[in-house]
């Protein structure tokens, strides 16, 4: 499930500073020719500084002696190089490209690639939004780094050294020979007219790789925090990465598919060692990953954060499993301080999560309930999901009925659903589909039932989940779009706006968003190639909306 930004704690009411951060890594002292390079967060610092991505981008770079690094967010900065040669960006959620175009222009950086010359500096940028689907932001970087950083990042780094003093042209030709590195200036997009799909894509010339691979790290030492700060979103926390991917294959999950394959910390050599380091200086522990309790070893760390020496510190964990929920994970959970557990449940009804491939029966939803409150648990969230291709009204009552069920099978635990509309994700196996305009009044269906009963009903609003699809299936045509939109404001009707002014130039707003496109279509990242083939995200998606499955 995405996550909006509007999800994060509110920040800090005092202005931000980096005086407070402890940090966890030494950064080198750069030498005397040492590249100046800009990171940036597009946000404010409390949200970029709680962003487990960009610490560790971050670490690696400051840890180099060969650049010079100074952060930058929309309301802290560095003291900045006069003449940087590199800035980049770590873009976590779609609509902060606002940012992005407004940190350019506070560099006095031209905010397309085209108009950028020997005297401004490349442009990059990584993230999950742009390994996912870079197009519509193509025309505002120079490089797109499409994987893990602890892959890309370094070969990044060596690679501009090799040729830092050749014209700007010849160094994106050759930084695009490297794994990984997509410079989108050098790959043409051909239209069957400016209102329909893409006829083709293709390198400029034979000398350019016809498709980029995302880079994947495939070892188990994951990432853990490089700063503690009480600026940070989630106050002093110390985070440690648990499991990368998931091998449960939800097929809206771009979480999932996007980040394959599944890969766990390893306990004794990373993962605790990794723990120990940081809460030598701070006690608030956040374990992290799409699906923590399905680490092999999961019971064993328990084990280890229910020993007494770790009795003064609040752990947090994301969204669990709901059928490794136990009672022993409850208790220990209340006893460090966490007050609710929370779930992906993704429907009340069984049919639609066989459709995304749920493995997941209502007893176990009902058990996990049942355990949290015996562990001492007060509260559990549930995460929903409405306008799931193949999903009926009945399904959303079956919904209903679940939580009036938990309601009951529970009776005093505190019950949450956070429940969004279905976006459909590059590389996953519904990113054919499109979303289905009766989400909205499915939402208000949910709230009308639900909040009578007690239960705290928290949707994600509809237009942000347009707004959401509108950029994760976009293609190049949206780059003078997002331009205009960013004068109008952040709503779905500034969107709108820009669509009938640009009616002649692309495609209606139904065909990004609502349309179901054809397996056999051109899409926009048809030349980034993600974890899995083509051919799999085909089968998997006719697996799941075969009749058998939706019945």
């Amino acid at each position: 499930m995405a996550r909006s930004p509007s999800t994060l704690p509110p920040a800090p009411s005092t202005a931000p500073s980096f005086a407070p951060e402890q940090l966890l890594f030494t950064p080198a002292t750069p030498q005397p020719q040492a590249v100046p390079l800009i990171f940036a967060f597009p946000n404010q610092y409390s949200v970029g500084i709680t962003s487990l991505g960009y610490q560790g981008v971050w670490a690696t770079l400051a840890q180099r002696s060969d650049l010079q690094v100074s952060r930058l967010f929309t309301d802290l900065q560095e003291s900045l190089p006069s003449e940087p040669e590199l800035v980049g960006f770590s873009f976590s959620w779609e609509l902060d490209y606002g940012h992005i175009f407004d940190l350019l222009e506070q560099l006095r950086i031209p905010l397309q690639s085209r108009d950028r010359t020997a005297a401004h500096p490349l442009v990059f940028g990584g993230g999950p939004v742009l390994t996912a689907n870079p197009e519509p932001f193509a025309d505002f970087f120079d490089l797109v780094l499409l994987g893990d950083g602890e892959v890309v990042l370094d070969a990044f780094i060596d690679g501009y050294q090799g040729v830092r003093g050749l014209p700007r042209s010849q160094q994106l030709r050759q930084l695009a020979q490297i794994p990984g590195l997509y410079v989108p200036s050098l790959y043409q997009v051909t239209y069957g007219d400016p209102q329909g799909a893409i006829a083709r894509i293709e390198p400029l010339d034979a000398s350019i790789p016809a498709t980029v691979t995302k880079q994947t790290y495939r070892g188990n030492v994951l990432s853990a925090s490089q700063v503690v700060t009480p600026q940070a979103a989630w106050e002093n926390i110390y985070m440690v990465e648990v499991v990368r991917s998931c091998p449960e294959l939800c097929r809206f999950c771009l979480a999932s598919y996007l980040t394959l394959p599944f890969r766990t910390a390893d306990l004794g050599d990373s993962l605790i060692p990794a723990i120990d380091r940081g809460l030598a200086i701070t006690q608030r522990l956040g374990l992290l990953g799409a699906s923590v309790t399905q680490h092999p070893q999961f019971p064993e760390l328990l084990h280890h954060l229910s020993q007494p020496a770790y009795d003064g510190i609040r752990l947090s964990i994301a969204s669990v499993r709901t059928n490794t929920v136990t009672e022993t994970l409850a208790r220990t959970l209340s006893r460090r301080g966490t007050q609710s557990l929370t779930i992906a449940v993704e429907s009340g009804s069984e049919r639609v999560r066989r459709i995304v491939n749920k493995k997941l029966e209502t007893a176990e939803i009902i058990a996990a309930a049942q355990q949290a409150k015996a562990g001492g648990l007060r509260g559990l969230k549930l995460y929903g999901m409405v306008g799931i291709p193949g999903e009926t009204a009945a399904d959303v009552e079956a919904t209903v009925a679940l939580m009036t069920h938990l309601k009951q099978a529970a009776p005093g635990l505190r019950l949450t659903l956070g429940c969004s509309t279905f976006v459909p994700k590059a590389h996953t196996p519904f990113q054919w589909q499109g979303v289905n305009p009766a989400a909205q009044k499915r939402l208000t269906l949910l709230q009308k039932q639900l909040r009578p009963q007690g239960i705290d009903f928290r949707p994600e609003s509809y237009n942000w989940s347009v707004i959401q699809a509108l950029l994760s299936r976009g293609d190049r045509r949206l780059a003078p779009l997002l331009l205009q939109v960013r004068h109008y404001g952040d709503s779905l009707g500034s969107y709108r706006r820009g669509f009938k002014t640009l009616q002649d130039q692309l495609p209606p707003l139904s065909f990004y968003v609502h349309d179901t496109w054809d397996v056999d279509q051109v899409l926009p990242w048809h030349h980034l190639q993600g974890p899995l083939p083509l051919a799999t995200l085909q089968k998997h998606q006719a697996e799941a909306l075969t009749p058998q499955s939706c019945s």
